[in-house]
């Protein structure tokens, strides 16, 4: 296995046992359903107060950092601290996350919110495949069922079978693949993050700080406008403020990052820590079904016959990465009774 950063050396994790996996698929779970209502409180910010989705960003991870460092200066200090060995791996971990947050804006711009949902969870794929490259990670054909699953899956949620939804640019559907490659590739560094013995509490403090200060250096930034789109990535300084004196925008603001963010995020983590990258990967990727599913209970929107189904597919997948790592366990279970005897 190589060695992403030589001064700090990954250490392999130990096989989990059947209690250690259900706990894992069970915070990656949880961790997708809160994830699933990030849409929701985003829908209201740009709905409402017409906020640029950079600086919109911007402030989620701002806010996430600043509510975790109270949290964990209140009740567990010595997660604040980490290892100056550390420093440059989270730096690069943060970079990773800055980046995602920037192209899958960019997607939704120039794709639309159907099309660029399918393309960042083509996420599952590229997890799996580059965690067996990396990390080592088993890669065998319960997991190539549950990737097609997934991805089949989240098609259909996202009606992305409508002819319309895929009238997009070359470079819309570009920026919206490398939007799930660098979801991804967040998914191996958390994975990584466990392995180099990192709490995934501090992981998630220095990785938003980081991603922050790239963020806000993004809204500076000559970047220039997507074509066919109204949405600006150039600002200047007091657009950076763009809620202004709404009390009710920031607290808005304020609940995305303290709420399915900082939780959503930290939890799903927490699973890398359980499970391989691929398989927690997969198991959020429930997130479009149970999105659809509150948007039909707080919009009424309703879910259409090829959507219900989609959930299914999805749920279906993560039924056979479960079932399939039973019968890796059993299997191994019997190997080794079969050397005792």
């Amino acid at each position: 296995m190589a060695h992403p950063d030589p001064v700090s050396p990954v250490s392999p994790i130990p096989q989990p046992d059947a209690t250690t996996l259900s706990r894992g698929y069970m915070i990656a779970l949880i961790s997708s359903v809160i994830l699933s209502t990030t849409a929701i409180f985003i829908r209201y910010l740009v709905d409402t107060y017409a906020m640029p989705s950079f600086v919109l960003a911007f402030w989620r991870d701002l806010l996430v950092m600043l509510t975790l460092l109270i949290v964990l200066s209140v009740r567990r200090r010595d997660l604040l601290r980490v290892d100056v060995v550390h420093l440059r791996y989270l730096f690069l971990y943060g970079g990773v996350l800055a980046i995602f947050n920037a192209l899958w804006t960019i997607s939704v711009a120039l794709n639309g919110a159907a099309v660029s949902t399918v393309l960042v969870y083509s996420s599952a794929a590229f997890t799996a495949i580059l965690g067996w490259w990396l990390l080592n990670e088993v890669l065998d054909w319960t997991r190539f069922l549950a990737i097609a699953l997934s991805f089949g899956g989240c098609i259909l949620v996202a009606a992305a079978l409508d002819a319309a939804a895929w009238r997009a640019n070359f470079v819309g559907i570009v920026v919206g693949i490398v939007s799930g490659l660098s979801y991804a590739v967040y998914s191996l560094m958390g994975r990584s993050a466990a392995q180099r013995g990192l709490n995934p509490w501090t992981t998630l403090l220095y990785i938003f700080a980081f991603a922050a200060i790239f963020l806000l250096i993004f809204n500076f930034l000559p970047l220039g406008q997507p074509a066919g789109t109204q949405v600006r990535t150039q600002i200047s300084s007091p657009d950076v403020f763009w809620l202004g004196a709404s009390i009710k925008g920031w607290l808005v603001l304020f609940l995305l990052a303290a709420g399915p963010t900082l939780t959503g995020y930290g939890l799903y983590n927490v699973s890398l820590t359980y499970l391989p990258s691929g398989v927690a990967n997969l198991i959020v990727s429930l997130e479009p079904a149970f999105t659809a599913l509150i948007a039909y209970a707080v919009f009424n929107e309703r879910l259409s016959g090829e959507q219900l189904l989609g959930c299914v597919m999805i749920l279906a997948g993560v039924i056979v990465l479960r079932g399939g790592a039973s019968f890796q366990m059993r299997r191994r279970a019997a190997r080794e009774k079969a050397a005792v005897v």
